[in-house]
């Protein structure tokens, strides 16, 4: 128990900094569509993502920014925007429903964007990504760790969700409560963020537990040519009728096929897993791959962004997202302070009293 005890309280105070920033722009991140709905008035509109309606907007924007456009993230009856990422590094955009650029930003320069950035990559890139993963693990490690100090003291539990004053003890009491009542929520959160950054190891996890893959089906070759998108996206959606159209992939080069993702009822992921290729030279469908065909290990795969991001159970489940952020931004806080802070205050207070006045020297 020693040990336990030892391993908790180091390695929270070690992530605790950076498990702060996750839990509270995790919590902020919950609110990016009512963000963008309050700051950019085309987005409140109620778009109905027909083939006919989605297409005229892609080929006004390609008109408007031709081979500027990598992928397109429809709007929907959510959202009355259509998200556009560019080919120009950390370019993004959003565009109306009839396809007019209404926005466009370089790097981290939105309030959306730069919450993203400082959540996913801590502002720095890959090795900040890499840096929030291991401490979303660690998070996790450390709530399997708090449960186990916990539990021989379970009577002490006393629904504290915040300390009554600034001393050591209370500190830790709302720590320990904090971290009782959201256990569940933060271990889920902090466990499918550390599974998203370290994505390929997560996946060759699943594939080792779960083998069995549907075989691999190779479509022919695409054409050159000029993408239909009102057709392609029509040929798209009689493959599927019952999926929305949610993103398209403008081919890079001639050549490629044209990429258009669905998302299915069934589906939790936002923008769908189910893929169908389109020709561009003919605007019909080469391969069309239901999310729903996939083997165990893709559909688990593709079922953590959706949880980790609160894409699922509706405002229910956005609103335990939002305290469960907060909440694992106040343990961390909580038990940072008890165990940096008040201990040193403390030392330097013993320290003071040990030390020889005036007349002692003299």
């Amino acid at each position: 128990m020693g040990l336990i005890r030892l391993i908790h309280a180091w390695a929270g105070a070690v992530v605790a900094l950076v498990l702060v920033v996750l839990g509270l722009t995790g919590s902020l991140l919950v609110l990016k569509e009512d963000w963008i709905r309050l700051t950019v008035p085309q987005a409140r509109a109620e778009v109905v993502p027909t083939p006919q309606a989605l297409g005229a907007a892609a080929e006004a924007l390609e008109r408007a920014r031709p081979g500027e456009i990598r992928t397109i993230a429809f709007a929907g009856p959510h959202l009355g925007v259509h998200k556009l990422y560019f080919r120009k590094a950390e370019t993004e955009g959003y565009a109306s429903a009839d396809g007019q650029v209404l926005a466009e930003w370089t790097g981290p320069t939105r309030a959306e964007a730069f919450l993203f950035d400082l959540h996913h990559y801590l502002l720095a890139g890959e090795r900040g990504m890499i840096v929030a993963g291991v401490a979303a693990l660690a998070g996790a490690v450390m709530v399997l760790t708090g449960l186990v100090v916990w539990f021989p003291a379970w009577r002490s539990f006393a629904w504290r969700m915040w300390p009554r004053s600034s001393r050591r003890r209370e500190l830790l009491s709302a720590h320990r409560d904090v971290g009782i009542v959201f256990a569940v929520p933060v271990f889920v959160f902090c466990l499918t963020g550390g599974a998203i950054v370290f994505h390929d190891e997560t996946r060759a996890l699943l594939l080792a537990m779960f083998p069995h893959e549907p075989e691999e089906v190779f479509a022919p070759p695409p054409g050159r040519g000029d993408v239909d998108w009102p057709k392609a996206l029509a040929a798209a959606q009689a493959a599927f009728p019952n999926a929305q159209l949610r993103m398209a992939s403008v081919p890079a080069q001639p050549g490629d096929p044209v990429s258009i993702r669905m998302k299915l009822p069934a589906e939790w992921h936002p923008n769908g897993r189910t893929v169908v290729k389109i020709d561009p030279a003919t605007s019909t469908v080469l391969e069309a791959t239901s999310a729903q065909s996939l083997g165990t290990a893709a559909r688990i795969s593709n079922a953590i962004y959706p949880i980790h991001a609160a894409f699922v159970g509706g405002r229910v489940y956005d609103v335990v997202t939002f305290l469960s952020g907060l909440a694992l931004a106040g343990m961390g806080g909580f038990g940072l302070w008890s165990f940096v802070v008040k201990p040193r205050k403390k030392r330097v207070r013993a320290n003071d009293r040990l030390r020889p006045g005036p007349a002692e020297v003299h």
